[in-house]
């Protein structure tokens, strides 16, 4: 018998990581929106876009090529690793991220702060990278344990004037603490 997928034909979504034993997942859906912010972000391609499945509409930089994404969790997770997509299909070559920054834990970050601080880990992407079927880029493990946020800083670009991103899919898993959204207050 075929497969589904294989009848549906077009292109197919990256399977996610191998689950080692850690059981991966999509963890998009444990984001704390209201917590969620993107510094110098364009009007028009807002970094919420990310999130929807349509690279058309994607996240653009505003000003310069430098974005600063801040994600948060409403739980507890680790995170194993990270899928950056590319905007709009790959139409703009020159907007892709190409140097990126990743920090974890680190509230109310600003552009200084990330080109200061080091970095709990930095990704080099190419255009490959960022395809819809390339694989999503492992973390170190030891360094996104109990990660409640994640800060991502779009430092350079492969040579536009702006950065665009297409999609944004982080894969891990809750740690399995209380969500303090969930309770009720009393009296």
């Amino acid at each position: 018998m075929a497969s589904i997928a294989g009848m549906q034909g077009g292109n197919a979504a990256p399977p996610p990581p191998v689950d080692d034993g850690s059981m991966i997942e999509l963890i998009s859906s444990h984001l704390d929106k209201s917590e969620c912010y993107c510094k110098n972000e364009s009007p028009n391609f807002r970094y919420t876009n990310l999130f929807i499945d349509d690279s058309r509409l994607g996240l653009k930089s505003d000003a310069d090529e430098q974005l600063l994404i801040h994600i948060v969790f409403n739980e507890v997770v680790k995170v194993h690793s990270i899928k950056f997509g590319e905007f709009n299909g790959g139409s703009d070559p020159e907007l892709n991220p190409s140097r990126i920054q990743l920090f974890v834990n680190r509230e109310s970050m600003g552009f200084e702060d990330a080109e200061d601080i080091p970095a709990t880990q930095v990704i080099e992407l190419t255009a490959t990278d960022l395809k819809e079927n390339a694989s999503p880029k492992k973390l170190k493990f030891v360094k996104f344990q109990r990660v409640r946020s994640i800060s991502i800083f779009v430092e350079d670009n492969a040579g536009g004037e702006i950065s665009a991103l297409g999609s944004l899919k982080v894969y891990g898993r809750p740690v399995g603490t209380t969500n303090m959204k969930d309770f009720k207050k009393q009296g």
